[in-house]
């Protein structure tokens, strides 16, 4: 499966505003709880990058009201950050198990792939306790810039447990142990199998280091909003 990139309707001229943002957030979401495939989930990640471009837009924009709130929400993506630095370790991870498991196939060492099956099966579950501390949320009122960057963390926590749980089923232990006679007949479409996964697994890998960046690069604004929002209160006080 490729991972194909592509833009959403968030126009880049004129920039974007909190409607059209709040708006593709409310189809993404609508997207992937409607959906239950690898492929959505790519695309939900690249999605929630150009996203984060319209988000950077408007908090570009000056507002007093906006720049004193968006402190907070510093602390609350710096979480979402390290959600997604784990996760591609994690993808990396998988990928190294789906190739050794691919080696032990095409050698016929039905000990080993087992082996490898069950430390694939470890890491998938293993990966899921990530998720169970809810991402923080921001609890500042009345700004909508700053529900907005809420729901995008939650949208985006929710595309990568979402991922995890797919992943987690496209390599189980067989009916038949590998060991096996029955099973030794299938062993090609088991290969083939473990190919598709580890594709799927370089998308969505792809696709949380997109997201990563743009977090990043939005964070990277932030800090300078703030900085020039502290800056100029300074030099009124003196």
């Amino acid at each position: 499966m490729a991972f194909h990139l592509r833009s959403i309707s968030l126009p880049s001229r004129p920039q974007a505003n909190e409607a059209e943002v709040e708006q593709e957030l409310l189809s993404l979401g609508a997207s992937i709880s409607s959906s239950t495939t690898i492929s959505t989930m790519c695309d939900g990640l690249r999605r929630l990058g150009d996203i984060y471009n319209g988000v950077e837009e408007i908090v570009s924009l000056p507002s007093n009201q906006v720049t004193k709130m968006l402190d907070e929400e510093m602390e609350c993506s710096l979480e979402l950050l390290d959600l997604c630095s784990t996760m591609q370790e994690i993808f990396v991870e998988m990928k190294a198990i789906i190739q050794e498991l691919q080696v032990a196939l095409r050698k016929g060492d039905g000990a080993t792939a087992e082996a490898k099956i069950q430390s694939y099966s470890r890491l998938a579950k293993k990966t899921k306790k990530h998720f169970l501390k809810t991402t923080k949320k921001a609890t500042s009122a009345g700004c909508r810039m700053v529900m907005l960057f809420t729901k995008a963390r939650e949208i985006s926590a929710s595309l990568l447990e979402s991922s995890i749980h797919l992943l987690s089923k496209e390599i189980d232990m067989p009916k038949h142990s590998l060991l096996s006679k029955a099973f030794h007949k299938k062993k090609a479409v088991f290969a083939r199998r473990s190919n598709c996964t580890q594709c799927s697994i370089g998308d969505l890998e792809n696709g949380t280091g997109y997201l990563f960046r743009k977090l990043v690069q939005i964070r990277v604004s932030l800090l300078n909003i703030l900085s020039s929002y502290i800056f100029h209160n300074t030099l009124g006080t003196l």
